[in-house]
């Protein structure tokens, strides 16, 4: 794969009926991301940041323009063949953790891997490996309603990274815990993201989480420009 293209977003369009009315929430919009890159997407509630990602992941299709993954243009594929895509390709974190509540920690871990096919041993392995970085390895059996919020996410966490993804998307991961176990949960995602050799794009209006960032991006108008991260981190 060419690392310089890893992500690339051409000319990205999408707008929204609002009544009698279209609005314009991304507009021509353009980015390259490096592979193993972590990027800080900034903006403010209904600026377009979860629009982003949903085109980014292929939950959604623009109206024009490309969305290219690892050489794979999720724009010109079927509903179908882009749920196959994300299944294998993407992981995700998502603010409410989005935990299965029937199934264990561990199931929760290794549901994505069985998707992606992976054989019982492996999976198992794989799961356990994730939970044991996250420091929740003698949580297997635990229901999500037996955690804490930062333990759920740790598990959601332990849950986007065990398939091996070539990218994660974080939709603000911290919004729903305090700062101190936010502050611990973006520590955990940074070190195994960087572990693991994945790219990150993490969605916040949290100016904070800018410190851990390659780069911050603002969206703003539909279109992103880029911040300096220093002067972002003296605001």
């Amino acid at each position: 794969m060419d690392k310089e293209g890893h992500i690339k977003l051409n000319k990205l369009t999408k707008s929204y009926q609002e009544g009698v009315k279209t609005r314009a929430v991304l507009d021509e919009m353009d980015l390259s991301v490096k592979e193993g890159e972590l990027i800080v997407l900034l903006g403010r509630s209904g600026s377009g940041k979860s629009t982003l990602l949903n085109l980014v992941s292929g939950i959604d299709k623009p109206d024009s323009g490309e969305v290219v993954i690892g050489g794979t243009d999720l724009a010109k594929l079927n509903e179908k063949d882009r749920t196959l895509f994300r299944r294998k390709n993407i992981g995700f974190v998502f603010q409410s953790f989005n935990l299965i509540s029937t199934l264990t920690a561990h199931e929760n871990v290794l549901l994505p891997l069985k998707l992606k096919g992976a054989n019982d041993e492996e999976t198992l392995s794989k799961a356990q490996r994730f939970l044991d970085e996250v420091g929740l390895g003698d949580r297997g059996d635990s229901y999500p309603d037996r955690l804490s919020g930062g333990e759920q996410q740790r598990v959601a966490i332990a849950r986007a990274l065990a398939h091996e993804p070539m990218l994660i998307l974080a939709d603000e991961p911290t919004g729903n815990l305090d700062y101190e176990t936010g502050k611990t949960i973006l520590d955990i995602l940074k070190n195994l993201v960087r572990k693991n050799g994945r790219t990150i794009i993490l969605a916040t209006h949290d100016r904070d989480i800018c410190k851990i960032a390659d780069r911050v991006l603002e969206i703003r108008g539909g279109k992103l420009s880029e911040i300096s991260i220093t002067e972002e981190a003296i605001q």
